[in-house]
């Protein structure tokens, strides 16, 4: 993505989360598609993270139709993967801040210890895998929660679809 469609996407992504609002026939997909243990650390998501967790869901649902993949579990795992968010939740504004800062800085906001913001912002991938390891979750749907931002990881079929429509929201 150019410069110029990135911040094009995150005025968009601003202005969904502002808006975004999750239903009762959303809460049925969800609860549809996970377990009542998932279902209850799911509700501990913002609104916003609800919303969202939701839309990639749905993406990956099509994306796999498509590829002629078995969705089921990675709806699962599209549900979850921000669920590290819910160790210190971040508002709208916070998560702009965060955007901002990580390009005004170059990567080296990330750096910065002792600020929950930060290591929630940055490293939830690893905190969910924290949160979910002890539930009755398999180790390959872990590790795609865990690493839905590791851009070093290219030839993993699944991971890429999770953050190809991660991005997309």
């Amino acid at each position: 993505m150019g410069d110029e469609n990135l911040n094009f996407y995150r005025i968009k992504q601003f202005y969904w989360s502002i808006i975004s609002g999750v239903n009762e026939k959303d809460l049925q997909y969800v609860k549809n598609n996970l377990y009542e243990n998932e279902y209850k650390l799911f509700l501990k998501l913002s609104r916003q993270e609800q919303y969202h967790s939701i839309k990639v869901a749905k993406d990956i649902e099509k994306e796999c139709l498509d590829k002629e993949i078995d969705s089921k579990e990675l709806i699962m795992i599209a549900l979850l993967h921000d669920i590290g968010k819910t160790y210190k939740k971040l508002n709208v504004f916070n998560k702009s801040i965060m955007v901002l800062a990580d390009k005004i800085t170059k990567g080296k906001i990330r750096n910065i210890k002792h600020s929950k913001n930060i290591e929630v912002y940055f490293n939830h991938g690893n905190i969910g895998y924290e949160l979910l390891k002890n539930l009755d979750i398999n180790e390959r749907a872990l590790y795609l929660i865990k690493n839905h931002h590791n851009d070093r990881i290219v030839d993993d079929i699944e991971l890429n679809i999770l953050k190809k429509c991660d991005g997309n929201h």
